[in-house]
Protein backbone atom coordinates (compact mmCIF):
# COMPACT_ATOMS: atom_id res chain seq x y z
CA UNK A 1 0.00 0.00 0.00
CA UNK A 2 2.82 2.39 1.12
CA UNK A 3 4.39 1.44 -2.82
CA UNK A 4 1.06 2.53 -4.29
CA UNK A 5 0.64 5.77 -2.40
CA UNK A 6 4.63 6.65 -3.53
CA UNK A 7 3.95 5.86 -7.19
CA UNK A 8 0.49 7.61 -7.15
CA UNK A 9 2.22 10.56 -5.31
CA UNK A 10 5.12 10.75 -8.81
CA UNK A 11 1.98 10.48 -11.03
CA UNK A 12 0.02 13.50 -9.83
CA UNK A 13 3.41 15.37 -9.64
CA UNK A 14 3.55 15.28 -13.56
CA UNK A 15 -0.17 15.76 -13.86
CA UNK A 16 -1.38 18.80 -15.29
CA UNK A 17 -2.51 21.06 -11.96
CA UNK A 18 -6.27 20.89 -13.17
CA UNK A 19 -6.20 16.99 -13.42
CA UNK A 20 -5.19 16.79 -9.95
CA UNK A 21 -7.74 18.85 -8.60
CA UNK A 22 -10.34 17.25 -10.25
CA UNK A 23 -9.12 13.80 -9.07
CA UNK A 24 -9.02 14.56 -5.71
CA UNK A 25 -12.47 16.23 -5.72
CA UNK A 26 -13.87 12.98 -7.10
CA UNK A 27 -12.11 11.04 -4.69
CA UNK A 28 -13.86 13.10 -2.02
CA UNK A 29 -16.95 12.92 -3.86
CA UNK A 30 -16.79 8.60 -3.96
CA UNK A 31 -16.35 9.13 -0.72
CA UNK A 32 -19.44 11.29 0.38
CA UNK A 33 -21.53 9.06 -1.99
CA UNK A 34 -20.22 5.98 0.05
CA UNK A 35 -21.02 7.70 3.53
CA UNK A 36 -24.38 8.76 1.83
CA UNK A 37 -25.62 5.43 0.76
CA UNK A 38 -24.67 3.73 3.76
CA UNK A 39 -26.30 5.38 5.85
CA UNK A 40 -29.44 5.78 3.72
CA UNK A 41 -29.45 3.41 0.94
CA UNK A 42 -29.13 3.89 -2.71
CA UNK A 43 -27.44 3.21 -5.91
CA UNK A 44 -23.78 3.70 -4.92
CA UNK A 45 -21.50 1.66 -7.85
CA UNK A 46 -24.07 3.94 -10.67
CA UNK A 47 -22.59 6.69 -9.15
CA UNK A 48 -19.07 5.75 -8.77
CA UNK A 49 -19.15 4.84 -12.75
CA UNK A 50 -20.45 8.88 -13.38
CA UNK A 51 -18.49 10.58 -10.64
CA UNK A 52 -15.91 11.83 -13.22
CA UNK A 53 -17.67 12.80 -16.00
CA UNK A 54 -19.65 15.11 -12.88
CA UNK A 55 -16.72 16.06 -11.52
CA UNK A 56 -15.14 17.44 -15.20
CA UNK A 57 -18.55 18.89 -15.99
CA UNK A 58 -18.83 20.94 -12.38
CA UNK A 59 -15.29 21.57 -11.68
CA UNK A 60 -13.64 21.83 -15.10
CA UNK A 61 -15.17 24.51 -16.12
CA UNK A 62 -17.64 23.56 -18.68
CA UNK A 63 -21.18 23.59 -17.71
CA UNK A 64 -21.64 27.89 -16.63
CA UNK A 65 -23.59 27.95 -13.34
CA UNK A 66 -24.45 30.13 -10.77
CA UNK A 67 -24.93 28.46 -7.57
CA UNK A 68 -25.78 31.81 -6.00
CA UNK A 69 -28.54 32.08 -8.65
CA UNK A 70 -30.00 28.77 -9.61
CA UNK A 71 -32.55 30.28 -11.59
CA UNK A 72 -30.38 32.65 -13.40
CA UNK A 73 -31.78 32.56 -17.06
CA UNK A 74 -28.71 32.27 -18.86
CA UNK A 75 -27.27 29.17 -17.06
CA UNK A 76 -26.63 25.64 -19.04
CA UNK A 77 -29.28 23.39 -18.34
CA UNK A 78 -27.57 19.96 -16.93
CA UNK A 79 -29.97 16.94 -16.68
CA UNK A 80 -29.06 13.43 -14.80
CA UNK A 81 -31.21 11.21 -16.66
CA UNK A 82 -29.79 8.59 -15.18
CA UNK A 83 -31.07 9.91 -11.87
CA UNK A 84 -30.85 6.96 -9.26
CA UNK A 85 -26.69 7.97 -9.42
CA UNK A 86 -28.11 11.03 -7.89
CA UNK A 87 -25.41 10.92 -4.08
CA UNK A 88 -22.75 11.98 -6.51
CA UNK A 89 -24.77 14.96 -7.75
CA UNK A 90 -26.40 16.30 -4.46
CA UNK A 91 -22.89 16.08 -3.15
CA UNK A 92 -21.08 18.10 -6.11
CA UNK A 93 -24.24 20.71 -5.73
CA UNK A 94 -23.99 21.04 -1.64
CA UNK A 95 -19.87 21.41 -2.44
CA UNK A 96 -20.87 24.64 -4.36
CA UNK A 97 -23.33 25.76 -2.66
CA UNK A 98 -26.32 25.02 -3.90
CA UNK A 99 -27.50 23.62 0.11
CA UNK A 100 -25.56 22.51 2.90
CA UNK A 101 -23.04 20.09 2.98
CA UNK A 102 -25.38 18.94 6.10
CA UNK A 103 -28.11 18.07 4.47
CA UNK A 104 -26.46 15.69 2.71
CA UNK A 105 -26.59 13.30 6.46
CA UNK A 106 -30.10 13.33 5.43
CA UNK A 107 -29.73 11.51 2.32
CA UNK A 108 -32.76 8.89 1.67
CA UNK A 109 -33.67 9.45 5.12
CA UNK A 110 -37.32 9.96 6.10
CA UNK A 111 -38.47 13.44 6.04
CA UNK A 112 -35.79 14.45 3.89
CA UNK A 113 -35.45 16.95 0.95
CA UNK A 114 -32.45 14.66 -0.82
CA UNK A 115 -34.33 11.67 -2.28
CA UNK A 116 -33.07 8.93 -4.25
CA UNK A 117 -33.55 10.39 -7.45
CA UNK A 118 -33.38 14.23 -7.97
CA UNK A 119 -36.43 16.59 -7.47
CA UNK A 120 -36.70 19.71 -8.94
CA UNK A 121 -37.61 21.28 -5.72
CA UNK A 122 -34.06 21.54 -5.17
CA UNK A 123 -31.40 24.05 -6.17
CA UNK A 124 -29.45 23.11 -8.98
CA UNK A 125 -31.87 20.42 -10.25
CA UNK A 126 -33.10 21.20 -13.61
CA UNK A 127 -35.76 18.01 -13.87
CA UNK A 128 -37.36 15.44 -11.70
CA UNK A 129 -35.54 12.56 -13.38
CA UNK A 130 -35.22 8.67 -12.40
CA UNK A 131 -37.77 7.26 -14.77
CA UNK A 132 -35.73 5.90 -17.27
CA UNK A 133 -35.84 6.98 -20.92
CA UNK A 134 -37.18 11.03 -20.61
CA UNK A 135 -34.03 13.26 -19.89
CA UNK A 136 -32.85 13.30 -23.25
CA UNK A 137 -36.54 14.20 -25.00
CA UNK A 138 -36.01 16.85 -21.92
CA UNK A 139 -32.79 18.43 -22.72
CA UNK A 140 -34.05 18.40 -26.20
CA UNK A 141 -36.69 20.56 -25.56
CA UNK A 142 -34.77 22.89 -23.60
CA UNK A 143 -32.18 23.07 -26.40
CA UNK A 144 -34.68 24.04 -29.02
CA UNK A 145 -36.23 26.54 -26.41
CA UNK A 146 -32.71 28.53 -26.47
CA UNK A 147 -32.56 28.31 -30.23
CA UNK A 148 -36.19 29.65 -30.18
CA UNK A 149 -35.56 32.31 -27.66
CA UNK A 150 -31.49 32.99 -29.25
CA UNK A 151 -29.83 32.37 -26.17
CA UNK A 152 -26.51 31.17 -25.67
CA UNK A 153 -26.86 28.46 -22.95
CA UNK A 154 -25.74 24.66 -23.71
CA UNK A 155 -27.94 21.56 -22.63
CA UNK A 156 -26.33 18.60 -20.90
CA UNK A 157 -27.71 15.33 -20.62
CA UNK A 158 -26.56 11.96 -18.67
CA UNK A 159 -27.76 8.74 -19.18
CA UNK A 160 -27.17 5.35 -18.18
CA UNK A 161 -26.31 2.43 -21.20
CA UNK A 162 -29.11 0.31 -19.97
CA UNK A 163 -31.28 3.34 -20.06
CA UNK A 164 -30.98 3.44 -23.90
CA UNK A 165 -33.10 0.42 -24.43
CA UNK A 166 -35.74 2.68 -23.87
CA UNK A 167 -37.25 3.75 -27.34
CA UNK A 168 -38.26 7.18 -26.13
CA UNK A 169 -34.33 7.88 -26.03
CA UNK A 170 -34.47 7.27 -29.82
CA UNK A 171 -37.36 8.92 -30.31
CA UNK A 172 -35.43 12.06 -29.01
CA UNK A 173 -32.34 11.66 -30.83
CA UNK A 174 -34.58 12.02 -33.98
CA UNK A 175 -36.10 14.92 -32.63
CA UNK A 176 -32.64 16.38 -31.73
CA UNK A 177 -31.09 15.87 -35.33
CA UNK A 178 -34.47 17.28 -36.92
CA UNK A 179 -33.92 20.43 -35.21
CA UNK A 180 -30.14 20.59 -35.60
CA UNK A 181 -29.67 21.08 -32.13
CA UNK A 182 -25.97 21.23 -31.98
CA UNK A 183 -26.56 23.63 -28.80
CA UNK A 184 -27.22 20.18 -27.12
CA UNK A 185 -24.50 17.39 -25.93
CA UNK A 186 -25.48 13.74 -24.75
CA UNK A 187 -23.30 11.67 -22.16
CA UNK A 188 -23.36 7.75 -22.21
CA UNK A 189 -21.87 6.20 -19.12
CA UNK A 190 -21.18 3.22 -20.98
CA UNK A 191 -20.27 0.87 -17.88
CA UNK A 192 -21.62 -2.49 -19.67
CA UNK A 193 -24.16 -2.87 -16.93
CA UNK A 194 -27.53 -2.57 -16.07
CA UNK A 195 -30.05 -3.31 -13.06
CA UNK A 196 -30.01 -7.32 -14.13
CA UNK A 197 -27.08 -8.06 -15.74
CA UNK A 198 -24.85 -7.15 -18.36
CA UNK A 199 -25.93 -5.36 -21.21
CA UNK A 200 -24.87 -7.43 -24.00
CA UNK A 201 -26.76 -10.26 -22.32
CA UNK A 202 -29.95 -8.24 -22.32
CA UNK A 203 -30.66 -5.61 -24.88
CA UNK A 204 -27.80 -5.57 -26.97
CA UNK A 205 -26.64 -2.43 -27.38
CA UNK A 206 -23.50 -2.57 -30.03
CA UNK A 207 -22.75 -1.10 -32.51
CA UNK A 208 -23.88 1.91 -30.19
CA UNK A 209 -21.32 4.70 -31.84
CA UNK A 210 -22.77 3.60 -35.15
CA UNK A 211 -26.20 3.68 -33.90
CA UNK A 212 -26.26 7.52 -32.56
CA UNK A 213 -24.18 8.14 -35.65
CA UNK A 214 -26.96 7.23 -38.30
CA UNK A 215 -29.30 9.21 -36.37
CA UNK A 216 -27.60 12.12 -37.39
CA UNK A 217 -25.50 12.93 -34.37
CA UNK A 218 -21.78 13.68 -34.00
CA UNK A 219 -20.62 11.11 -32.03
CA UNK A 220 -16.91 10.72 -29.67
CA UNK A 221 -15.88 7.89 -27.57
CA UNK A 222 -14.00 8.52 -24.60
CA UNK A 223 -12.53 7.24 -21.26
CA UNK A 224 -15.02 8.72 -18.74
CA UNK A 225 -12.51 8.37 -16.28
CA UNK A 226 -9.79 10.53 -18.04
CA UNK A 227 -10.08 14.20 -17.49
CA UNK A 228 -7.65 15.00 -19.80
CA UNK A 229 -10.51 12.88 -22.56
CA UNK A 230 -13.02 14.42 -21.23
CA UNK A 231 -12.29 17.99 -21.20
CA UNK A 232 -11.10 17.46 -24.74
CA UNK A 233 -14.70 16.08 -25.83
CA UNK A 234 -15.83 19.45 -24.43
CA UNK A 235 -13.20 21.77 -26.09
CA UNK A 236 -15.82 23.45 -28.68
CA UNK A 237 -18.61 23.39 -26.37
CA UNK A 238 -19.41 26.23 -26.99
CA UNK A 239 -18.32 26.78 -30.52
CA UNK A 240 -19.27 23.79 -32.74
CA UNK A 241 -18.73 24.30 -35.92
CA UNK A 242 -21.52 21.04 -36.99
CA UNK A 243 -25.17 21.34 -36.85
CA UNK A 244 -25.88 18.54 -35.27
CA UNK A 245 -26.24 17.24 -31.46
CA UNK A 246 -23.63 15.46 -30.00
CA UNK A 247 -23.06 12.28 -28.53
CA UNK A 248 -20.14 11.67 -25.94
CA UNK A 249 -19.76 7.76 -25.56
CA UNK A 250 -17.81 7.42 -22.08
CA UNK A 251 -16.61 3.96 -20.94
CA UNK A 252 -16.60 3.56 -17.69
CA UNK A 253 -16.41 0.73 -15.22
CA UNK A 254 -19.61 0.18 -12.90
CA UNK A 255 -18.18 0.93 -8.91
CA UNK A 256 -15.29 2.78 -10.27
CA UNK A 257 -12.83 2.51 -7.04
CA UNK A 258 -14.06 0.20 -4.61
CA UNK A 259 -12.25 -2.87 -6.30
CA UNK A 260 -15.17 -5.97 -5.14
CA UNK A 261 -18.05 -3.54 -6.35
CA UNK A 262 -16.24 -3.00 -9.71
CA UNK A 263 -18.07 -4.73 -12.50
CA UNK A 264 -20.25 -6.92 -10.77
CA UNK A 265 -23.75 -6.51 -11.52
CA UNK A 266 -25.06 -8.29 -8.53
CA UNK A 267 -23.95 -4.44 -6.67
CA UNK A 268 -26.60 -2.45 -8.48
CA UNK A 269 -28.89 -1.65 -5.53
CA UNK A 270 -26.31 -2.98 -2.69
CA UNK A 271 -23.81 -1.04 -0.37
CA UNK A 272 -21.23 -1.73 1.65
CA UNK A 273 -21.78 -3.52 5.22
CA UNK A 274 -19.71 -4.74 7.85
CA UNK A 275 -16.40 -4.59 7.21
CA UNK A 276 -16.62 -3.88 3.62
CA UNK A 277 -17.21 -0.67 4.71
CA UNK A 278 -13.78 -0.41 6.19
CA UNK A 279 -12.47 -1.85 3.49
CA UNK A 280 -14.15 0.58 0.38
CA UNK A 281 -13.24 3.53 2.90
CA UNK A 282 -9.34 1.97 2.75
CA UNK A 283 -9.33 1.98 -1.17
CA UNK A 284 -11.67 5.42 -2.17
CA UNK A 285 -8.36 6.83 0.16
CA UNK A 286 -5.85 5.59 -2.23
CA UNK A 287 -7.91 6.42 -5.17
Amino acid sequence: MELEKLINGILRMHMPKIEVELKNKAKWVRTQSMEMCVAGGGHLVSAFSCTDLLVALYYGEILCLNPKNSEWEDRDRFILSKGHATSALYAILADLGYFSIKDLQDYCKFGSKLGSHPDKVLPGIEATSGSLGHGLGIAAGMALAAKLDQKDYRSVVLMGDGECSEGEVWESALFAARHQLNNLVGIIDRNQICVTDFTKDCICLDPLAEKWLSFGWDVAEIDGHSYVEILKAFSDFRNRNSKKPLMIIAHTVKGKGVSFMENKPMWHTKVPAGEQIALARKELACE
